[in-house]
């Protein structure tokens, strides 16, 4: 492959499903020494504080792109953010937008990272990353959160997100919520 030409569209899929592997692996293996040094409970707590920063850090760039274009950060802004927006290939095996119940979600077929996680046996670990989704929303703006309805890890054939309001409580419970207190936010 020359490096001034076009990059196939193939090769850019499985250069992103690789480093979605390793982003999976990754998280993994991060889990899981912190429950095996500091214990079930506690070493949970600290992957949800964990994961709730990265999250958050994700929304808040994404925050202040979207509004350096002199857009609200609204969430049909979200993907006006560059830096942290995700590839729309490579890391699903396929993406579809459904209306259930008049509200509009997204599902997500084939997710490399719940692909390894289920290689691994390790689908419970590996569902704690899935919560950024919750926090990276509510880092860019407190009032939306984006759940999950349905996920892969959870044992389901897709995963299924929309984005909903958040209420005072909720926004309480994000901002001065320890351990893993915000997780109940997914709902």
């Amino acid at each position: 492959m020359s490096h001034r030409g076009m990059i196939p569209l193939d090769e850019a899929k499985r250069a992103i499903a690789s480093v979605s592997r390793r982003v999976a692996l990754l998280h993994l293996s991060y889990a899981k020494a912190i429950i095996e040094e500091l214990g079930e409970e506690r070493g949970l707590e600290v992957i949800a504080k964990a994961i709730k920063d990265y999250g958050a850090r994700i929304g808040e760039k994404t925050r202040m792109e979207v509004m350096s274009l002199g857009l609200e950060p609204t969430p049909e802004n979200f993907n006006a953010g560059e830096s942290y927006r995700l590839p729309p290939f490579g890391m699903h095996d396929k993406i579809e937008t459904v209306k259930v119940d008049n509200e509009q979600r997204v599902r997500a077929y084939g997710c490399i990272l719940a692909k390894v996680w289920q290689e691994y046996g390790e689908e419970r670990l590996g569902r704690l990353y899935c919560y950024m989704d919750v926090s990276k929303y509510m880092g860019y703006n407190p009032n939306y959160k984006q759940i999950h309805i349905r996920t892969i890890p959870d044992g389901h054939p897709y995963c299924e997100l929309t984005i909903r309001p958040t209420t005072e409580e909720e926004r309480r419970i994000f901002l001065t919520g320890k351990g893993k207190d915000w997780l109940s936010i997914d709902k």
